[in-house]
């Protein structure tokens, strides 16, 4: 089945239930290293999409992409508030007007939040952030793709190469934001941006 907007506000729907049920988790993971307000911050962003998917039922996927991006930036605080929201309102810009997802353009909406967030968070992999997560998803994403795989496939592989790159986060220093005024002290510690972003993708492959 080509996705379409349904697919996406269904994703939308277990994102936001999935981060509430790790909500804990999330928090758990920021206070070795963070503000102890990951996954606070990022429930309380979701539960306010929640409330906002009604309005944007029926539009296209852009719009709908557009909106969450927009609700997070105003309602998620510290820096998940604005990398996610941009990463949603790049990916809402490059699919905007569309109904269905061809896997070339789902391709090209991931490019787009991936860059949003480098260009937002002045990051780049390696440094203990979400990009530690969301570089090898792309990475494996576009693989598939390119290999013509069936495009459940395709995001089975990415969610995969996300998980392991969250796991991967854990033996690093992080050298960027609130986790890299610790130093040293950061090594040992799961990034709990990356994991939110592996939870992202690991909800795309549910029901498939």
């Amino acid at each position: 089945m080509t996705p379409d907007r349904t697919c996406v506000l269904a994703w939308l729907r277990r994102s936001a239930a999935a981060l509430h049920e790790q909500r804990d988790y999330l928090t758990s993971l920021d206070a070795a290293i963070g503000d102890a307000d990951h996954g606070i911050n990022m429930d309380r962003g979701f539960t306010a999409v929640l409330d906002k998917l009604p309005t944007v039922a029926e539009a296209d996927v852009g719009t709908i992409l557009k909106t969450v991006g927009a609700t997070l930036v105003s309602t998620v605080g510290g820096a998940s508030g604005p990398l996610y929201g941009t990463a949603f309102l790049r990916a809402g810009t490059a699919l905007a007007g569309r109904q269905e997802l061809r896997p070339v353009d789902a391709l090209a909406g991931f490019e787009a939040a991936y860059e949003g967030i480098v260009a937002r968070g002045k990051a780049q992999r390696g440094e203990k952030t979400m990009l530690d997560a969301f570089g090898p998803a792309l990475d494996a994403l576009r693989a598939a793709i390119e290999a013509k795989q069936p495009f459940a496939n395709a995001l089975r592989a990415a969610a995969d190469a996300a998980q392991a790159g969250a796991l991967a986060t854990t033996p690093m220093m992080a050298t960027k934001g609130r986790a890299s005024y610790l130093g040293q002290r950061s090594i040992g510690h799961q990034d709990p941006g990356a994991t939110s972003l592996a939870l992202f993708f690991q909800m795309m492959t549910d029901g498939k």
